[in-house]
């Protein structure tokens, strides 16, 4: 995945209440910058895919690692790329960039669970969901179910 090119990018506005005493945003922070570059992403690439109250997505795992520290000014963005996707999950990868500097300031992997709200259980992901998610990462592998999710 390091050679990953990302199809979805999400600029981010900085604001003054993101940063801490340290003059640097707050860890806490990045996650809201997370889920606005997931929900852009998904905007994006099913708009015509049912996603409602009933059948959405949860997280089930995420994971963050802090490389780099954001500072008042910067000029920053998440990609945003599905990698894999198994029976009922697929995994998300998002950067935080300096797209001036293009360096990675934070990197965060998602689980992503299909859930069923109505039944309170989890549900496989849909045939469309998959080949909408394949098709924009343009990436045929995505639609072979692994089943380690």
């Amino acid at each position: 995945m390091d050679n990953l090119k990302f199809n979805h990018i999400t600029p981010i506005q900085l604001r003054f209440n993101d940063f801490d005493a340290l003059g640097h945003v707050n860890n806490s922070v990045y996650f809201s910058f997370y889920d606005l570059g997931k929900t852009a992403y998904f905007n994006q690439v099913m708009p015509d895919v049912s996603v409602s109250k009933e059948v959405g997505v949860v997280i089930g795992h995420i994971e963050v690692s802090f490389l780099l520290s954001v500072y008042p000014g910067e000029n920053v963005a998440v990609e945003t790329a599905v990698v894999e996707i198994g029976n009922k999950s697929f995994k998300l990868l998002q950067h935080l960039i300096d797209l001036d500097t293009k360096q990675v300031k934070c990197i965060c992997q998602t689980v992503m669970v299909c859930f069923d709200a109505i039944t309170k259980t989890t549900r496989p992901i849909s045939e469309a969901w998959r080949k909408a998610m394949a098709d924009f990462e343009q990436n045929p592998e995505l639609l072979k179910v692994h089943t380690n999710h």
